[in-house]
């Protein structure tokens, strides 16, 4: 019975969506309650704005006398995305593909800022799988899409908890209409093919509204396009969400909360900084204080904040920013990157001048920050008066919960995991990311290191000795706790125990 209970929700669903399109529902306040609990399957659901006409009219085209139940504009609002983003009809990729051959030379349009993907039924077969791969890569929470062309097919990969996985193959004849699609709603010249390009472009999956930052370099068999996507719906993370333990996380909140000073976060590209600074400001009180921020890109948007992007075609650089930055009266400064010796000696001058400066630099430790600072032109006795803590963090694999399992250590008296692949985390034994964290406090006795130009080693040993727990050691503690595994912890740590 539940068998054919499901049979006929999907029937239904199915005969919904060929029929109601998501703009209807949006506009109507009205939907099908099936992708909702099971007591509002069958049911049409509305809120007290919906006239009954509406409800009327979708009774009539489907062909059922289904009764309705009014529910919460927020209720209705999940529903209409849940139903349209977890049943969406499209093509299979055979159909597109093969369809798709037929488009050769067709023209495509620029995608309109409020493109949403949930809805594109009447999108040509090209569009529709440009839609379907950035759906897919939404869903799966991808950071990045890569379109990289080879011999004789077009791979197409996607960034997933950091690493790299082959998504789809796409015929080497669709090549080009993928490409090109890609950069007209990317609005850059489809013309230009000997030189590399960068684009920009949003779309929204529901209520969701994704950034598009999409760069194009030519290769020899045809240009290859990397898509970053940034969530700007995404919710910010409280610190102690970030995985940092509860001494780290106490000796950080306390550093932040001084009045003056320079604090960095270091790392590689994608192992979370901003994430973190983005954490720290929200920690901060916004009410009594100014609070700026120079950003490339703007990733989140918060609240009581002023944030600007930096916009190099324009001359707006991190550099010229904080120049202006400062002539606007501000407390607390968050600068996107450190990338040139103007910037850092900006940074440090206005953390000696009252101001709280955050910032990144791509060190592989925290001791590394002070030399890295040093090599850019700051002279040791500036730094060392300024410098109140670095951060250095990587971001490792989590354990997937839905097919962890404890086996027996051999010594009988610790813990081990291990898991066994599944459909939750596409067969690789990890879901999500959680932080591993190295935190250098300034003091007195860095200070005098600091001055006397010592050494990064000199300068881990001491933080080390006085509390700093290293990222090995970080990481060494959540394979204990179950959370993530020895090769993760190796392979984001190895060159800063180099």
């Amino acid at each position: 019975m539940e068998t054919d209970f499901n049979e006929s929700i999907l029937h239904l669903v199915g005969r919904f969506m060929s029929r109601v399109d998501i703009d209807y529902c949006r506009k109507h306040r009205v939907c099908l309650g099936a992708a909702t609990h099971v007591e509002n399957a069958n049911r049409i659901l509305k809120t007290a704005s919906t006239k009954s006409f509406v409800v009327d009219i979708v009774r009539r085209s489907l062909g059922v006398p289904l009764a309705s139940i009014e529910v919460s504009e927020l209720e209705l609002d999940s529903c209409i995305n849940e139903l349209f983003e977890s049943h969406r009809s499209t093509l299979t990729e055979p159909e597109i593909a093969n369809s798709a051959e037929n488009f050769a030379g067709a023209v495509l349009t620029p995608a309109d800022d409020t493109n949403d993907l949930l809805q594109d039924q009447s999108a040509t077969p090209v569009i529709e799988l440009v839609n379907r791969i950035l759906f897919d890569a939404v869903q799966n929470q991808a950071s990045d899409i890569h379109f990289q062309p080879t011999e004789n097919e077009l791979i197409v990969r996607m960034r997933l908890d950091g690493v790299l996985f082959d998504a789809r193959e796409i015929p080497k004849s669709l090549q080009e209409e993928i490409l090109t699609r890609i950069k007209v709603a990317g609005r850059m010249d489809i013309a230009e093919k000997r030189l590399p390009q960068d684009g920009r472009a949003t779309v929204h999956v529901g209520k969701r509204v994704i950034d598009l930052r999409i760069a194009s370099l030519p290769s020899s068999h045809g240009e290859r396009i990397v898509v970053r996507l940034l969530d700007k719906s995404a919710r910010l993370y409280r610190l102690p969400e970030l995985g940092m333990d509860p001494l780290s996380l106490a000796r950080f909140r306390k550093a932040i909360s001084v009045e003056h000073g320079l604090i960095l976060v270091t790392g590689p590209t994608g192992s979370g900084k901003s994430t973190t600074l983005y954490s720290a400001l929200g920690e901060l009180d916004t009410k009594e204080r100014n609070a700026v921020t120079l950003e490339d890109p703007i990733e989140y948007q918060l609240e009581g904040i002023s944030q600007t992007q930096i916009n190099l075609k324009k001359g707006m650089t991190f550099a010229s920013g904080l120049r202006s930055v400062l002539r606007q009266d501000p407390d607390i400064i968050m600068v996107g990157e450190i990338r040139d010796a103007e910037t850092a000696m900006m940074a440090v001058q206005a953390a000696l001048t009252g101001h709280l400066v955050f910032s990144t630099l791509h060190t592989n430790d925290a001791a590394s920050a002070v030399t890295r600072m040093i090599d850019l032109g700051i002279e040791p006795y500036l730094l060392s008066s300024s410098l109140v803590a670095v951060l250095a963090q990587r971001l490792v694999r989590r354990m997937c919960p839905d097919c962890r399992n404890e086996i027996r250590a051999s010594d009988g008296d610790s813990r081990l995991y291990q898991c066994s692949g599944c459909s939750s985390c596409r067969g690789t034994g990890y879901r999500g990311r959680l932080g591993i964290y190295e935190l250098m406090i300034i003091d007195e006795s860095l200070r005098g290191l600091i001055t006397r130009r010592s050494h990064s080693t000199l300068l881990r040993d001491e933080a080390a000795s006085k509390g700093m727990q290293l990222l090995s050691k970080a990481g060494e503690i959540k394979i204990e706790e179950g959370l993530t595994t020895r090769e993760e912890v190796e392979r984001v740590t190895m060159r800063a125990s180099m």
